[in-house]
């Protein structure tokens, strides 16, 4: 009976432990050379450097996340007279050996000058601005799918007529998503209950 239950328990345990980050995931400005980072009107993701506009006004680039740009000139100026919108996707992907239903992420971002963040369209957090102060969490425990996946933020810059970039900036807390149990566990697990179930029924006839 001891090695029936250690049989079911081995088995739940191998089901249950399977939990991985998520591939694909990755803080702005963490790549080499170029990010996966882009924006949807064409323009690629420009690592920004500190020491120069606009920081002083931007919370400091770190080893773990930087500020991304729309142009190599980070202190460009955009949207003089009209509010700008720029949209930055991420595309990451579920594979088929992935429970999508048990996938989810949390981190923190914040733009120059406001930003929503949404995961395959649905809207996951807000944040208000660039300052320490300013930076806000996003989240998502639901709307994953197997296969392509895309987190996106859309960022607004309100207009100025000079001193005015545009930018953004996403770090990760955490991921997890859990692996789908290959046959073998589905099959001990059944054994084991199976087993466990008949040996209960003998115990309980006699």
């Amino acid at each position: 009976m001891k090695k029936i239950a250690l049989m079911a328990v081995v088995a739940l345990a191998a089901f249950s432990a399977q939990a991985d980050t998520i591939t694909g995931l990755h803080n702005t400005g963490s790549g080499t050379g170029t990010d996966d980072y882009y924006l949807v009107d064409g323009h690629a993701a420009y690592i920004t450097t500190s020491g120069s506009f606009p920081f002083g006004y931007w919370t400091e680039n770190t080893g773990t996340s930087k500020w991304l740009t729309p142009t190599s000139a980070q202190g460009a100026t955009f949207d003089p007279s009209s509010d700008g919108t720029y949209t930055w996707t991420l595309n990451f992907n579920l594979g088929a050996q992935y429970n999508a239903s048990t996938a989810s992420f949390s981190g923190h971002f914040g733009a120059d000058n406001s930003a929503i963040a949404y995961l395959n369209g649905v809207e996951i957090g807000t944040t208000g601005g660039f300052g320490a102060a300013d930076f806000s969490s996003f989240t998502a425990a639901s709307g994953f799918h197997t296969g392509n996946n895309v987190f996106s933020v859309v960022v607004t810059n309100f207009a100025q007529n000079g001193g005015n970039p545009t930018g953004l900036r996403v770090e990760f807390d955490q991921s997890s998503v859990a692996a789908v149990p290959e046959p073998e566990t589905y099959a001990m697990l059944l054994a084991g209950l199976g087993m466990l179930g008949l040996a209960a029924r003998r115990r309980k006839a006699r």
